[in-house]
């Protein structure tokens, strides 16, 4: 886990209607993954493995994995540690992936620097190979989507400034933030979002962990 600072930032991209309005977020500080839940970590807690990519090793990001299994994973792994953990806000994803810096992608503007993507015929990286955002964070860009707590809206309109998720009863889709191994490296860009039904799995659908702070 890195520990955040508490900031604020400009979430969102003028001209992208699924990012706007874009507006000031302020958080709280908070801690978050360095890189996804690799596959070692998940079996650690689940007993199991359940990823399409099982050979690529216990250091490679977990996928096959849906919103919902996300969801027991940070419930058995709270419990086991006696800490809070859960997925990130969108807010927090898209504030821990700029980390303060200028840039298209998760630590500048170099995808092939930043980013596993566009490998039609290829899998998943052992996490934390490629370079780190400014925050040290690794993967943020490419490698696996990954799940957000939020449910997913076609745009910002009404979204919280407090860097908390967007949430609503019996919600049919939630939002991943990243891009993957598999997308073209446009969808690993800091400001894109997509949302899928929180059952869906995929071989490069994955998702990393915030811990509270405060």
């Amino acid at each position: 886990m890195v520990a955040l600072p508490a900031g604020s930032f400009q979430m969102g991209m003028a001209g992208r209607p699924a990012t706007e309005p874009v507006r000031t977020v302020t958080l709280p500080a908070f801690a978050i993954g360095r890189t996804e839940v690799t596959q070692g970590q998940w079996y650690a807690i689940m007993g199991a493995n359940p990823s399409r990519f099982q050979v690529c090793g216990k250091d490679c990001p977990v996928e096959q994995v849906t919103w919902t299994d996300a969801q027991e994973f940070v419930r058995r792994l709270s419990a086991k540690t006696g800490k809070t953990y859960r997925l990130p806000s969108e807010a927090e994803w898209e504030y821990a992936c700029r980390a303060g810096q200028p840039g298209r992608y998760c630590g500048g503007e170099d995808a092939d620097k930043l980013a596993w993507y566009g490998d039609e015929y290829g899998s998943t990286h052992p996490a934390g190979q490629k370079q780190a955002n400014a925050w040290g964070l690794h993967d943020m860009s490419g490698n696996v989507w990954e799940w957000t707590q939020d449910c997913m809206y076609p745009n910002y309109q009404g979204a919280p400034t407090d860097g908390s998720a967007r949430q609503e009863p019996d919600c049919r889709g939630r939002v991943l933030r990243g891009g993957s191994w598999l997308s073209g490296p446009q969808y690993g860009q800091a400001v894109i979002r997509f949302g899928f039904k929180p059952d869906f799995r995929a071989g490069d659908f994955g998702f990393r962990v915030v811990r509270d702070v405060r």
